[in-house]
């Protein structure tokens, strides 16, 4: 999508409120990139109602707000802001899988747990005490997506948290594609994104493999497992190419490390034989799972591998894939700035980063002016216009 696009659509409304940007230390490299955009989109934008009250405060040097999450010495904290945001309209950015962060516990240094990271954000909406206008909160990993659905007697945490968050004046939550979006069943009333970076990740392979081809006859996008089958069927639609998926064949009479161990990855698919293959899911955690599906994929004679996860925990370190990539058994690793990321791995020959600043300050942008959002979350129109752009 054009800038030019984007400023005709948001020209046509008011803004909600005083736009505030509000990322919490988890997320402030992200949240700084996005504020960026921010600030040369509003200094360029011209307008005939911008010296009306209406667009006060409109064009600033930084929408970020003065905010902090001291800590006493016992490990426990409070929220404070220091300006005021009473009627703003407030964007709250937090990264619960930062854990590169640390604390003073009674002297001990303690690493910030997703647990604590979901507490500092209450905490600063605590602070807000409801003088905003509007909360939204963007949290591009959900905190705890993974514990969705109850398999036995066991908690529903990620209900729980939604359900917490809207009682305490959340109007929405923007996250990025969620381990499961059924989970906004919990928070019926209320607004629930989840948004795919498929267009990022289409772009991201343009960039840095110049010799890629796009199409059904050099290419196959992969499922890894059944549940991750419509992020496969979405991209093989925009770019017209074959999928294959991988079910899981689990030893059900076992249990290890909380799970079922995986006894084999069974394919389903046409032929691999001298295709790219593309292997997307939401998350690399541990990394076995993608490499076990990579060793299938080239066993199957596959050419090259790409694996493209939004989310590259990487849980059990960058050794398993350094290892891969000598071996050639995957070729490149695309995930998104959207969680913490090593600055090792940023330094990984087989690894690109893909950038999602750009796209969360359009979100913002486009919701401060109470406008629709529906063509940012299915970008199939942008991405045919990048892959025309490529033919030429």
């Amino acid at each position: 999508m054009s800038e030019k696009r984007q400023e005709v659509r948001n020209l046509e409304t008011i803004p909600v409120g005083s736009l505030g940007l509000i990322p919490l230390e988890s997320c402030r490299s992200l949240g700084e990139k996005v504020d960026q955009y921010l600030v040369k989109w509003r200094t360029e934008r011209e307008s005939e109602h911008k010296d009306s009250l209406a667009f006060a405060g409109y064009q600033r040097d930084t929408y970020i707000l003065d905010t902090k999450v001291p800590r006493f010495g016992s490990g426990e904290a409070k929220g404070v802001i220091n300006e005021s945001v009473r009627g703003d309209d407030l964007y709250i950015m937090v990264d619960v899988c930062n854990h590169s962060l640390t604390y003073s516990l009674c002297g001990n240094k303690n690493r910030m747990s997703p647990d604590d990271h979901y507490q500092d954000l209450k905490r600063i909406i605590a602070a807000v005490g409801g003088k905003a206008r509007r909360i939204t909160v963007i949290m591009p990993f959900l905190y705890e997506s993974r514990q969705h659905k109850r398999t036995s007697r066991e908690s529903l945490d990620c209900a729980l948290a939604l359900q917490e968050l809207v009682a305490m004046g959340v109007d929405n939550i923007i996250t990025f594609d969620a381990h499961d979006p059924r989970v906004q069943n919990a928070i019926p009333l209320h607004g629930f994104e989840t948004v795919q970076p498929t267009y990022q990740f289409i772009k991201g392979l343009i960039n840095n493999v110049p010799d890629i081809k796009l199409d059904a006859e050099h290419m196959m996008t992969i499922s890894p497992d059944e549940g991750g089958m419509s992020r496969a069927i979405y991209m093989s639609n925009v770019l017209g190419l074959d999928m294959g998926m991988f079910y899981k064949r689990r030893d059900y009479t076992r249990v290890v490390d909380g799970r079922n161990p995986i006894v084999a990855h069974e394919y389903l698919g046409t032929s691999v034989e001298g295709k790219d293959v593309i292997i997307l899911d939401d998350m690399i955690s541990s990394g076995e799972s993608v490499i076990e599906v990579a060793t299938a994929l080239k066993a199957r004679k596959a050419n090259r591998i790409f694996i493209a996860t939004t989310f590259g925990l990487f849980t059990n370190g960058l050794e398993k894939f350094d290892k891969a990539y000598e071996e050639g058994l995957i070729h490149r690793v695309l995930t998104t700035n959207l969680v913490y990321q090593t600055p090792e791995l940023l330094q990984r020959e087989w690894y690109i980063n893909c950038d999602m600043s750009k796209y969360i300050a359009y979100i913002i942008d486009t919701l401060n002016h109470d406008s629709s959002i529906s063509d940012l979350l299915n970008p199939s129109e942008r991405i045919q216009n990048l892959l025309k752009e490529r033919q030429k």
